[in-house]
């Protein structure tokens, strides 16, 4: 009885790839990621613009919660978390931090009712530039 290679288990030759066929799909797959990578992103930087405008919107809406319900402007961010108008502060997505929101105080009170100015609106402490061309800290 006659054993082929096959049947002891060893190879033909023509089992498997050639470099020019590797070549090929790794250039494919370079191609595909030189396409995906940059829309990919952009849409994260769009999708972590909207989460700012949305806990700019928030920290704003609390800031004018706070002034007209105490009849006084908050003196800090944290004022609103201790008075229970935000559960905890935000988390700038811009800069990953909850520690860089920059807030502008003015001297002139928003209603009559209001004793005492303090925090009247609140901008994103990151220095780099949007995708519509604008600086996130003048949002």
């Amino acid at each position: 009885m006659v054993r082929t290679k096959a049947q002891f288990g060893e190879s033909s030759g023509a089992d498997g790839f050639t470099l020019i066929e590797l070549m090929i799909v790794m250039t494919i797959i370079a191609l595909l990621s030189a396409i995906a990578i940059p829309s990919f992103t952009h849409n994260v930087k769009v999708a972590r613009e909207a989460v700012l405008r949305e806990d700019l919107h928030t920290l704003r809406g609390a800031i004018d919660s706070y002034t007209y319900d105490k009849q006084k402007a908050p003196q800090s961010l944290d004022d609103l978390v201790q008075a229970g108008y935000l559960k905890a502060m935000p988390v700038d997505p811009i800069t990953h931090r909850n520690d860089t929101w920059q807030t502008s105080q003015t001297d002139t009170l928003m209603s009559i009712d209001q004793t005492q100015p303090g925090i009247d609106d609140v901008h994103s402490g990151a220095q780099d530039i949007s995708t519509d061309g604008s600086s996130y800290n003048s949002w």
